[in-house]
Formats: structure tokens, sequence, C-alpha cells
């Protein structure tokens, strides 16, 4: 038998190229899918958490804003440590530089390159790092060429009478340009490098961190027991894997839940794929019903027709999973590429393709396919061997097993649609993918019943359209439901694919920009230490793009009992409600309210009473304390804030020192370029001005949205064609079985262009059927994958994109009808006489 099995597979080059197209197309869809997510995943972790790469440990203080830091004197011991190859202590601070095409002073993060080795993670695209004082290195959103010289001003540590110092200007020169592609928060403010000693005499005290390097060999928990045993309990120590990673976490806030969309998305690939792998398969091993039959006659046991079968089916898979494994690797890299040529925060530069994706792909077409071959060939081998010479029979509908599935399908579907619906609200990931692939194969057992109902209901005003072909075409869809079922099922499986993602890319997309505005609520933050007056703020208001601003006064508060310091914003509410984008996570006080962070409000709830007095200048309380209503608000980042009526009680002489600014809606270079004019324009009326755009880093976090989402959005047409391939196969199908149905119609009048015509309106209408169905599925199983992985972090927005839905139905329709033009082209060319005969 296996010399049969391979004869078979050189006899039938056709169909098994078609069988191996579908398993190639869906394998090489879910080894892209996989691929490309870990590309992203890759791709932001390298972006965001670049310092970490070359760490084995990082060390960091729990409280970065505490005034006695450990780390200076900790680096000297870390260092002693046996299995400590290196240690780095990252320093920063703030200083102003003067760009040659600007008129005023920038601020920007001075950062310190460390010494020469392994644990250097800056990567220069052009020049080099600074080696001396007076040389810097700037990112490129700088934009400086090397070689040009700058002024450079910083305000040293000292302590004279007055407290604050005053300012140094030097003159730098750039050096290089360090490449800081692949992090989104690299547009909030401009980035300039330093030697470790220039960092410290512009500024910078303790290290922001201790980046440590482990010698050959160590053991790396072991050295992680030794750096926690003598380091203090005010300091935080693991991995750098883990430190990049919680970075990214941190930073990318909700979008990094596309990772878990992406992931889910790529499991139900994986079961859509199988399904439609199963159905072509089931399909093509039917034509050969005859062929087996006949083998049995000339002596074949049912045994050898089983293993003859699920042998072809395992070469075939294994054959064509390998192919599908390369397509995919391919696919990945085309993506990528294209993904590369738009203007992205996160390079798909470096394409993964991680191991156990291969392993996926070849499991996934060899087992699925054996898997596929069980049911034909169990159902070819026990049929007696002249009875199944002849067609088979299917059963009817409403035959016992017609029932069996019914009730099957009705006690699987309504249970597993309704949990999932209740684990995607609660945003159970696993248990709704699982309860919503048991409803789909639910659905699938229902198929039967459902479509074929369905279309005799598209079918009345059907009959109408064109004529006696449109009114055969009817009637064929309805004379055998349990093909009509299966031509539908095809494309209704691709559909529902196409449009679940379709419209859960959309949603995710939405949720999560309406998440990133709550999340960062202000386009531009600006701080000063003097008062704003007219002309600041008549000077921002004048910049270009500079849609509103809301002033903010500061003023340092503590409880009556002295447990609790706070360092509060105040903003007039109806002028900062212009100016946030979103209220969700930092709602804006009332009248005797304050809100408070969760980090700060610890202890506190909704409805709690706050006394507060207010420092002077001296940090001493003074004047009498005023009541407030604590609102906590859980998922803030901002500092607490009151508004400016209830700062004047406690403070009569307060004056505005910052604004929170609003900018007119545009891309990311608009926004960067008006948060640029901002800087100088402060910097002409306020020197010492700080300005952070966090609109750019919010815009940077939609790039990188949007381009996870192209990631999927590149894959959607795989579907479609695998649909059309299932589609082509059962139409085919279809074909000869009613091979001598045509040449009865032929004989009695109709013409080829007829025949034709039969068959394209059939196909026209379970195509439609079948498009609608699937986008009706496709909606909801989209929205209930989007809530499942989001609702436990946002508020869930339901966004269809109606064009892009109805272009589905269109195309799923015509995709339909262009799969029945070969079938229908071997009927119409088959002579009446011949096909009668047979």
């Amino acid at each position: 038998m296996l010399r049969v099995t391979l004869a078979q597979l050189r006899a039938h080059g056709a169909r098994v190229l078609a069988s191996c197209l579908t398993i190639v197309i869906a394998v090489g869809f879910v080894v892209a899918t996989l691929s490309l997510n870990a590309t992203a995943k890759a791709a932001v972790l390298q972006g965001v958490g670049a310092q970490f790469v070359a760490s084995d440990v990082v060390v960091t203080p729990s409280d970065p804003y505490a005034e006695d830091q450990p780390l200076t004197a900790l680096e000297p011991v870390v260092a002693a440590l046996p299995g400590v190859a290196a240690v780095a202590g990252d320093l920063s601070t703030s200083v102003e530089v003067r760009l040659p095409d600007r008129t005023g002073a920038t601020s920007a993060q001075a950062r310190s390159v460390g010494s020469p080795g392994t644990l250097r993670w800056q990567h220069v695209s052009s020049g080099r790092l600074p080696q001396d004082a007076d040389e810097i290195a700037v990112s490129d959103r700088v934009d400086v060429a090397p070689g040009t010289r700058i002024a450079l001003t910083y305000y040293p540590v000292g302590d004279d009478a007055s407290g604050s110092p005053e300012p140094v200007t030097q003159q730098v020169t750039v050096v290089g340009t360090v490449d800081l592609a692949g992090d989104p928060r690299a547009g909030l403010v401009p980035t300039v490098f330093g030697t470790d000693e220039a960092v410290t005499a512009w500024g910078a005290g303790s290290p922001d961190r201790l980046r440590v390097a482990a010698s050959p060999g160590t053991d790396l928990a072991a050295l992680l027991d030794r750096i926690a045993a003598v380091a203090p309990a005010t300091v935080t120590v693991t991995t750098g894997e883990q430190a990049a990673q919680d970075v990214a976490d941190s930073f990318t806030g909700d979008a990094q839940s596309l990772t878990s969309v992406l992931l889910a998305f790529g499991a139900i690939a994986v079961l859509v794929a199988g399904l439609v792998i199963a159905n072509t398969f089931a399909v093509l091993l039917a034509q050969r019903t005859r062929e087996l039959a006949l083998l049995r006659c000339v002596g074949a046991d049912r045994g050898q027709i089983g293993r003859s079968v699920l042998g072809e089916a395992f070469v075939v898979g294994l054959l064509a999973s390998i192919v599908g494994v390369l397509a995919g690797s391919g696919l990945a890299r085309a993506v990528a590429g294209l993904a590369g040529r738009v203007d992205s925060p996160v390079p798909l530069t470096d394409v993964v393709l991680p191991p156990s994706a291969v392993l996926a792909g070849l499991v996934l077409g060899t087992v699925v396919t054996v898997l596929a071959a069980l049911a034909p060939a169990r159902a070819a081998t026990r049929v007696a061997p002249l009875a199944a010479l002849r067609p088979l029979s299917t059963a009817p509908v409403r035959s016992r097993a017609g029932v069996v599935r019914l009730v099957l399908g009705l006690v699987v579907t309504v249970p597993a649609t309704a949990a999932m619906v209740v684990l995607a609200a609660g945003g159970q990931l696993l248990g709704a993918l699982v309860a919503g692939a048991l409803s789909f194969l639910g659905f699938l057992l229902l198929a039967q019943h459902l479509v074929p109902a369905l279309v005799a209901l598209a079918g009345r005003p059907f009959r109408r359209l064109g004529g006696v072909p449109a009114r055969l075409a009817a009637g064929n869809s309805l004379r055998n439901p349990r093909r009509t079922a299966a031509t539908a099922t095809a494309l209704v499986i691709g559909v529902t694919l196409t449009t679940a993602m379709v419209v859960g890319t959309s949603s995710t997309r939405v949720s999560a920009l309406r998440a990133m505005d709550a999340g960062y609520p202000t386009d531009v933050v600006a701080t000063a230490s003097q008062p704003w007056g007219s002309d600041v703020v008549a000077a921002v208001r004048g910049v270009d793009g500079v849609a509103g601003l809301a002033l903010v006064e500061n003023l340092d508060l503590t409880t009556a009992d002295g447990s609790l310091n706070l360092t509060v914003d105040a903003v007039d509410p109806a002028a900062a409600g212009a100016v946030v984008r979103s209220q969700q996570r930092s709602p804006l006080p009332r009248a005797g309210q304050i809100v408070l962070p969760a980090t700060l409000g610890a202890g506190l709830s909704d409805g709690d009473t706050l006394a507060l007095q207010v420092l002077d200048d001296a940090g001493a309380p003074s004047g009498a304390a005023v009541p407030f209503t604590v609102r906590v608000a859980p998922d803030s980042q901002s500092p607490a804030v009151i508004t400016q009526a209830d700062a004047q009680r406690l403070r009569s002489d307060l004056e505005p020192t910052g604004a929170w600014i609003r900018l007119a809606d545009g891309d990311t270079g608009a926004q960067a370029a008006a948060t640029d004019r901002i800087s100088e324009a402060l910097a002409q009326v306020l020197p010492s001005s700080d300005v952070q755009g966090i609109a750019s880093l919010r815009n940077s976090l939609d790039q990188l949205l949007t381009t996870m989402l192209l990631i999927v959005t590149g894959l959607l047409a795989v579907a479609v064609v695998i649909a059309l391939i299932g589609v082509g196969n059962t139409l085919a199908l279809s074909v000869v079985e009613r091979r001598q149905e045509s040449g009865l119609l032929r004989a009695l009048g109709l013409t080829r262009g007829q025949l034709r015509a039969v068959l394209a309106w059939e196909a026209l209408l379970v195509a439609g059927v079948a498009a609608v169905l699937g986008v009706v599925l496709g909606t909801g199983y989209g929205l209930a994958g989007t809530a499942s992985v989001l609702s436990a972090e946002m508020p869930v927005v339901l966004a269809v994109p109606w064009g892009q839905v109805g272009g589905i139905v269109v195309v799923a329709a015509l995709a339909g009808v262009l799969a029945s033009v070969l079938p229908a082209r071997r009927a119409a060319r088959t002579p009446p006489v011949a096909a009668i005969a047979d």
C-alpha cells in the first residue's frame, strides 16, 4: 500500500497541489503571525530597554525621589563582589542647550555614556561618543550634525546664600548622534550624552541605577543573592531582562496590551486555519470515494485503505507544512519591510523566527491534515466495495444524524457563547478564547441547518434578478443542503476571521487611543521658577500650533498632623477642562476637593476629609488648616490637584509658575515642531523654563499601535485566500456530483453561457449569505476578543469600520463567483451526451 500511496500522490498532482496550497497558506499565516509578534516584542524591548540589554543585574532605588540615595556608596561594594565583571552607574540631569537654528534655549536631558565596555549601550548613527568634558553626543531628536559647537547651560550643585546656584554656560562640541529609534520616550525631551565627569559637573547627583555585568560562567541567581545581601532595603535588585521589561511596560502602558491582542488573534488564526484545512481536505478526499472503493474491490482491506489515506495525508501535510514555514518566514520579512517604510518608532529590522513558530507550523499542518483525513477515510472504508463504486448519498438534514448534529450544536453553542461574553467582560483572555472556540465549533455543527434556511430566505427575491439561470441557481442551492452548507462554511470561516480581526483591531485602536489620552491628558507641560506674567502667556498663546492654555499655580502643603507632605498643582477647572484631552484617569477637582493619585492617597478613599496647611519658604506650616474632600484617581501619575480658588484660601500671594498647554490636532511631526516653538518662545522670556512635550510620547505610542496593527492588517487577505480555495474545492465537487444533471440541462436546451450563469448565480447566492453571516459572527468575536484583552485595563469601545466591513462582504461575494469560474467552464465544456452517459 505504500507504493499505492506514493503512486496516488504522483498520479493526482493537481489534487495534491490544491490541498497543499491550502496547508501552505494556513501554516504560513500562523508562522508569519507568530514571527511578527516576536519581532514586534523584541523591537519594543530593544528600543525602550536598550540600556539593559547587556546588563545581567540592575540595582535601582525603591524611592527615586528620596534625598538620601545609597547607590553612590553601594557601587564600589558591588564592584568588589565575586562574579562581577563591571559596574556602571547611570547619571542624568537637566540642562539647556542653545541650538543653531533656534533663537532660545531648549531644555534637554543629559545622560552619561559610562566607561567603554560591555555595559555601554549607546549606538551611534554618525560620529562617535564623547570622550572629553567639552564633548557631547545628541539624540536624533536634537537634529544637530557632528562638529557643531553649541552652548550648554547647567545649574551646578552648590550651597550659596540664596540656595539657588547661578547658571553656568559652557561651549561644547557635538561629536556624534545616538540612535534612539524604537524608544517612544525619545520624543519626550531632547537628550544629550556626556562623560560621567561632565554629567556630574552639570548637576547629576547619585546614580539613577547601577547596571552590573557578570563574569563568564557566573551563576546569575547566586550573583543576585550576593548583591541583595550587601544592598540596603531601600533598593531593588533584579535581572537586566526583567528591568528592560519593566521599563517597556511602564512607558508603553496600554499599547503593550496589543501584544496580548496579537497572541489572541494568532491563537484564533491557528484554530480557524485548522478548520479550513479540515474542511478542504475532507472535500478533496470525498472526491476519491470511487477510487478507494475500487481498491477495496481488488483486494485491499479496510485497514490498508485507512492507512493509505492517512499516510498520504501525513506526507502531504508534512511537505506542505515545511513549505508553509518557509513561506511564513518570507511573509514576515515582507510585512516587516513594508512597516519599515512608514514613519514608525519601532523599526522591524531584525525579523525573529522563534523555534516555537517553526514547531507550531509543522505540527499544525501535519497533525490537522491527518485529523482531517480521519472522517472521510473512515466513511470510505465502511462502505461495501460494490456499493461504494456509486456516489455516496449524504444523509438528509432531517435524518437521525442531522437531528443529533442540531441538538449537539445547540448544546455547545448556547452555553459557550454565554460563557464567552461573561469571560470577555471580565477580562479572562484564556477562558474567553476557549469559550469562543467552542462557540464557533458549535456554530459549524448548526451550519447544515442554519445556512440552507438563510439561503432559502435570500433566494426568494434572488429568483427575480437573473431570469431562468437565477431561478435554477436558487433551486439548486437547496437541493442538497449539506453541499450548500459545506460550500458556505468554507467562506464563513474566512470572513469570520477577517471581520473579527478588522473589528478587533479597530476597537483596540480606538480603545487604546482613548486610554492613552487618559494616561497622558496634557499635550505640553511648561514650568518655571519665576511667575508667568501676561507677556509670557501672550508669547505662548502666539505660538503657531497652540490651541489652548491653562495656567497652573504650585504650592507645598502638609497635613495638620505633619504625616503627609504634598506638592500640589492648582488650576482653574474651567480653563483646564478645555485643555486636557481626558479626565478619565485624572479628573479635575471641584471646589473643596483635592484629587490625589493612588500613590499619594494610600489609605484614603473617596469622600475622606484631609485638613491641609501651606508650607512657607522655610518649610514650616503656616496659616490655618483648610479641610478638603479627597477624590482618589487610581491610575493617575499626575501630582495632587486643587482648584485655584482653594489655593488662594491657603496662600493669597500665589502666582502661576507653569501651564498646561493643548496643541492643535495634527501628526507627530507637527506637534513636535510646535513643542519646539513653545520651548523657544519661553526661553526668550523665561530662560529657566522647562517644557515637556507629553504629546510626543503619546504620538509615539500611537505610532507603535499603528505599526503593530499594520502587522495584523497585512495578514487579513490570507484568510480570504484560504476561504477562496475552500469554496473552489467545494464548488468543484458540486460540479462533479451534478455532471449528469448538467448534461441533462444542456440536452434540454440550456446554453453553455446559461449553464455557467447558473453556477455563478448559485455561487453568488451562497457566498453572499456566507459573507453576511461571517460579518455578523466576526463582529461579535472581534469585540469579545478585544474585551477579553483590554477590559481589565481600560474601557472597551466598539468601533466597527463600516467601509471595511462592507468591502469584506463585496469581496467575499465576488470571491465566491470567482471560485465558480473554473468548475463552471469544466461543466460547460463537457458534451451533453458524455455527461448523461456517465
